[in-house]
């Protein structure tokens, strides 16, 4: 391998490190090269094991999704943006339920900002932090046992818990949107999520693109269960063809 090639590779991986999606176009702005220069590259470090690919650019390769504390550095702006779109669909919702996540915190801060007259269950410490900034929000944290990496409830407590009630919405974030449906690198979540969904009305998944074309462990439901999809950049490919035969709305900013 060239030194300039080494030199580059080593470059997308460390841009991967910090923003876990990352698209051609981007990197050979960034790198001075050409798209099909990048695209060579992709293809070599994906082989190696290293990155995955996806429609138009890559992914870093993960096992596990970091704790959640390090995901609320990442993506900001895109989280936002998702944040902002999600709320106004929420016009006349009365009860609502929340999972888990950095996106879900986003959605939480601004549901604090616009919305009044609205009670939330949720297993997530992050979600009921902020939205206790709204004293006209009740806020109902569910019990069970803590999950540091997550800042979340989770277990036997917390699914008898949630089969006692019924929302009008709920609200879950997902490490994978792959053509089969969301899914959560943490089973534990997977099954809380799987529980608020089957308890509320309305479902909708906020998540960013970097999730695209990602499947974990914890397939917690397909598409057919979703009713929308709020997101930073339309999906394409096998994903985009799954979530229209299941009739999914798809919201971008």
């Amino acid at each position: 391998m060239s030194r300039n090639k080494e030199a580059r590779q080593q470059k997308i991986l460390r841009d991967l490190e910090l923003r876990p999606s990352l698209r051609v176009t981007e990197l050979a702005e960034r790198l001075h090269v050409s798209a099909e220069t990048i695209r060579r590259d992709l293809d070599e470090l994906t082989q190696e094991g290293l990155i995955d690919r996806t429609y138009g650019g890559a992914v870093r390769r993960l096992a596990t999704e970091p704790a959640v504390g390090e995901r609320h550095g990442l993506l900001v702006p895109e989280r936002e943006a998702i944040a902002r779109t999600a709320c106004p669909n929420l016009k006349g919702a009365r009860f609502v339920m929340m999972g888990s996540g950095a996106t879900t915190v986003h959605v939480a801060r601004r549901i604090a900002v616009e919305m009044q007259d609205l009670t939330v269950v949720t297993h997530s410490f992050g979600v009921a932090t902020v939205l206790s900034l709204n004293p006209t929000i009740e806020v109902i944290m569910t019990p069970g046992r803590y999950h540091a990496g997550e800042g979340a409830m989770h277990g036997a407590e917390t699914l008898h818990f949630l089969e006692g009630l019924r929302a009008d919405w709920v609200i879950l974030g997902a490490s994978g949107l792959s053509h089969q449906g969301p899914s959560d690198a943490l089973l534990e979540a997977g099954t809380v999520y799987a529980a608020m969904l089957r308890r509320s009305a309305r479902g909708m998944v906020v998540a960013d693109a970097s999730k695209f074309d990602l499947s974990f462990p914890s397939a917690w439901a397909g598409w057919q269960a979703i009713e929308m999809l709020v997101t930073d950049r339309p999906p394409v490919g096998r994903l985009a063809a799954a979530m229209a035969a299941a009739e999914v709305a798809v919201l971008t900013p």
